[in-house]
């Protein structure tokens, strides 16, 4: 069983349940455990809150949107955040390690981190400016799963 699908979202607050709630609905429809289901909906709400606040940038024609594009695959699930802000520089430690229990900031890459599988996080590729976070989670079904993976 093979489900994708992809949105174009403002960078606007409002956008981030939108994304949250289709992602629930279809691991849901799916069948999936609902506690992978929980990881990757928060892992994805962190995505899309980065995307919301640090992904645009004057220069770049795209700067009210992202992109959230979301793939059921078999066992696996991918979740992509692309976002067309300044991207990430390339030693910049954003995320690399745990932030300080005091910051207020700087805690959505790391927790992304601890609730995935795998974790990509770099700048878009062909100096097109902005950034991708790209997360992968084996997934488990429940047992009455309508869409069981074959």
């Amino acid at each position: 069983m093979s489900i994708w699908w992809s949105l174009h979202l403002r960078r606007e607050a409002a956008s981030v349940p939108l994304a949250r709630r289709l992602l629930l609905g279809t691991m849901e429809t799916a069948g999936v455990d609902p506690d992978i289901s929980y990881d990757l909906s928060v892992a994805l709400t962190e995505a899309c809150a980065n995307a919301v606040e640090h992904g645009g940038g004057t220069a770049s024609g795209g700067a009210g949107a992202y992109r959230v594009t979301a793939y059921l695959d078999g066992e696996m699930c991918r979740i992509e955040v692309t976002d067309s802000g300044p991207g990430f520089a390339p030693a910049d430690p954003r995320g690399a390690r745990a932030p300080h229990e005091d910051a207020e900031h700087g805690r959505g890459l790391h927790l992304i981190r601890q609730l995935a599988d795998h974790v990509h996080i770099a700048s878009r590729p062909g100096g097109r400016g902005g950034a991708v976070v790209s997360f992968d989670k084996i997934l488990k079904w429940r047992e009455d799963a309508p869409l069981v993976a074959v």
